[in-house]
């Protein structure tokens, strides 16, 4: 299925890679892209940041960035870690939050204005889903919007949930990435009719030479391991302070434990702190931000890979967990907590284990049983990958958006003649 009559597909995302390589999760990215393969002339409408190019195509895709404020070095309220992090960090983001949400409804205006715009895609409810929906209704366009986690289980003040449920309602379709991400937009919006679940995809990476994996087990691991994994941002919410004190505790009897810390973000220092005041800094090795095909290499590497994501105290959960999905489709033993979305994935027993939030007592237990089990660990590794093959890469999830743009770009122009 392609764009009906040369038209566009317009997505509308706060988060996208700024240039090539950069650290921002790619997810929105990997869609653009796999949508492109599909057929879709995709065009993707983000905010800019500072060095970041005004327009370009980004691995086959057209990127608009339109600015919002002036001098450059004052647009900081997205990446970094997203929106929900920075205003967490610096309050003064909060003011510029109204130039954003502005300047991007505009965009969205020239965009279908001067282009052939078939239908808009709006990423986060708040505010790519509020301009869109605007923007949509005035024009009569078809109008998708995913919900994919903060911004549903954060911001509930009256007017952001007002706000939210009223992109909710008058979206065509809605799309969440987790069952505790739909139960959540069906609270705030009982009468809502229009949600699918579609989870974002993950990349299933190709294997690397043994030999190569072999050399990066033995930088690393101490003995005879086990050696473990996480990935991720580097910020509280993501448990890297539970998996620290789970090797604090193991390293006792496990003297051979060690664990890669791969990712980047605003806490890092202080977990980098937390294992020097533990004694287990020798243990750990804070890799940093890692191109894709690295990432993949360390899991290929490691033992486990353990996500011990825990709740944040403005309402943050694990909306999905991407990393945990590369990790099955690496076919590594997943341990990783009850929160969010995860347990769509990580099926406790079947496809991996599963331990209380900020339990690090549990984490060491967890690691112990599988360190002490090969044929456990193996066997859910391998129920792990087929069940990401099966619901969570990029091909799949991709083939469900599609379907769905087909869907709302036939029945566009009967909406027309209303």
């Amino acid at each position: 299925m392609s764009s009906p009559g040369g038209s566009e597909i317009l997505l509308v995302t706060s988060s996208y890679p700024r240039w090539q390589g950069d650290a921002t999760t790619p997810f929105v990215h990997h869609l653009a892209q796999d949508l492109r393969l599909l057929g879709w002339e995709v065009r993707v409408l983000a905010p800019h940041a500072p060095g970041a190019a005004r327009d370009e195509v980004l691995d086959g895709v057209p990127v608009h960035r339109f600015r919002y404020l002036w001098p450059e070095s004052l647009e900081t309220v997205c990446y970094d870690g997203g929106a929900l992090v920075k205003l967490r960090a610096n309050r003064w983001n909060y003011a510029r939050i109204p130039f954003l949400v502005v300047a991007q409804w505009f965009a969205i205006l020239a965009q279908v204005i001067r282009r052939n715009v078939a239908l808009v895609h709006s990423h986060w409810l708040l505010p790519q889903g509020l301009t869109a929906a605007v923007t949509a209704r005035l024009f009569r366009l078809p109008h998708v919007s995913t919900v994919h986690g903060g911004d549903i289980f954060a911001l509930q003040g009256a007017v952001s949930r007002a706000c939210k449920r009223f992109v909710i309602r008058q979206a065509d379709v809605v799309t969440v990435n987790s069952t505790a991400t739909e139960t959540a937009v069906r609270q705030l919006a009982p009468d809502s009719r229009n949600l699918l679940r579609i989870p974002m995809g993950a990349s299933d990476g190709a294997r690397h030479d043994a030999a190569e994996v072999a050399t990066l087990r033995a930088r690393h691991c101490r003995g005879n391991g086990p050696l473990l994994v996480f990935v991720g941002r580097l910020v509280m919410e993501k448990g890297v302070g539970d998996l620290l004190e789970a090797v604090h505790r193991l390293q006792a009897s496990m003297p051979g434990i060690s664990a890669l810390i791969v990712g980047d973000g605003p806490e890092r220092g202080r977990f980098e702190r937390q294992a020097e005041q533990l004694g287990i800094a020798g243990r750990i090795t804070f890799c940093g931000w890692l191109a894709p095909e690295m990432v993949q290499l360390h899991l290929q590497a490691a033992d486990f890979f353990v996500g011990p994501s825990r709740p944040a105290p403005d309402g943050w959960v694990e909306a999905q967990g991407i990393t945990l999905i590369e990790a099955m489709l690496a076919g590594l033993p997943v341990i990783s907590t009850a929160t969010g979305g995860i347990t769509d994935a990580i099926r406790h027993e079947e496809t991996g284990l599963i331990v209380r939030p900020q339990a690090s007592d549990e984490i060491a237990g967890a690691v112990r049983r599988l360190a002490g089990d090969p044929e456990l660990a193996m066997r859910l590794g391998r129920a792990a990958r087929v069940l990401a093959l099966q619901e969570f890469t990029r091909d799949v999830c991709a083939g469900r958006f599609s379907a769905v743009y087909a869907r709302l770009t036939v029945q566009a122009p009967a909406r027309e003649k209303k």
